[in-house]
């Protein structure tokens, strides 16, 4: 697979992903959030197992890689799933796409709690950076249509599940890179995702049994079955794919680049599709809240160094 190909995909994937905010909104309008996740994570298991066993890439975790692996999908599959799914159910596409992008944020002062990478100047500018965004997106927002108290409740969630994607992030990295004694080697990025998205199916089945009961379920629109659809099949199984032959052949360092394409297809998305406002605010919120990851990300002198 030449480069140009690459490149390629990784925009369609961009596009994918900022299309999946849109698709979110329809569907948590529409269905329960835990059972909207449900539903969406049968299909995604069933395609992940599928493509291991038609890739000859079927590698079980030892004992050990499980605990890891459940960690994973507790974090990654089950909370940052249902805070998804509860974020659309209140705030705008366009918003939730900018509110996701805080997720290299999270994943970066989480790993200096827990992985004892050092704290930087950059790193604490950043954040005021992207604080400074958020703050734009909660008091400027265009879509005005949607009660700013829902927004903001939205928002948060949408925060929420980055900060459990961070969090699962930050076991992934300690996983990769160890292998217990039990196993012959670490689980790879793909196991890790499908085993992970497993565990997070059998933990949200019995709280989607629950909200089942509990819960008024009216028939999905076509439209909010073709969204369950995209984000299953598209948005996480066909982009993840797509996104991990980037990594592999341009490295993971330029195809992070392309993840900062995703709110403004996100906001495009949520107007071509749901008659939501652009506006200057997005524009800045935007501009602060990647410039504050970028910053957040730039490589430092010692002399820099926080602590």
């Amino acid at each position: 697979m030449n480069n140009a190909t690459v490149h390629a995909k990784l925009v369609v994937v961009a596009a994918i992903w900022g299309l999946g905010w849109p698709a979110g909104r329809v569907v948590a309008t529409e269905l329960p959030p835990i059972g909207a996740a449900w539903i969406r994570y049968v299909i995604v298991v069933l395609m992940f197992l599928a493509y291991l066993k038609w890739s000859d890439q079927w590698v079980l975790p030892s004992a050990s890689q499980w605990k890891q692996v459940a960690l994973i999908g507790l974090f990654s599959t089950f909370m940052y799933q249902v805070l998804f799914m509860y974020g659309m159910g209140f705030t705008a596409a366009g918003d939730a796409s900018l509110m996701i992008t805080l997720n290299p944020l999270f994943t970066a002062f989480l790993a200096v709690l827990f992985l004892k990478e050092r704290m930087t100047w950059r790193l604490l500018g950043g954040l005021m950076l992207a604080l400074a965004g958020v703050a734009v997106l909660f008091l400027a927002s265009p879509n005005t249509d949607i009660p700013t108290m829902d927004r903001w409740i939205g928002n948060t969630f949408i925060a929420g599940s980055a900060l459990a994607w961070a969090a699962s992030t930050i076991v992934m990295k300690r996983v990769m890179t160890q292998t217990p004694e039990d196993a012959r080697e670490p689980l790879s990025p793909l196991h890790l995702t499908v085993w992970s998205s497993v565990v997070g199916l059998l933990i949200l089945t019995p709280w989607a049994s629950i909200e089942a009961q509990n819960a008024s379920w009216n028939a999905p629109s076509l439209e909010a079955w073709i969204g369950i659809v995209f984000l299953a099949v598209f948005s996480t199984v066909v982009a993840y794919v797509w996104f991990a032959d980037g990594i592999r052949t341009i490295g993971a360092g330029p195809a992070a680049f392309y993840v900062y394409l995703v709110p403004p297809f996100g906001i495009l998305g949520g107007q071509r599709l749901l008659d939501e406002t652009p506006g200057a605010s997005l524009a800045v919120a935007f501009a602060l809240i990647v410039g504050g990851v970028l910053l957040a990300q730039s490589k430092q002198t010692v002399s820099e160094q926080a602590s």
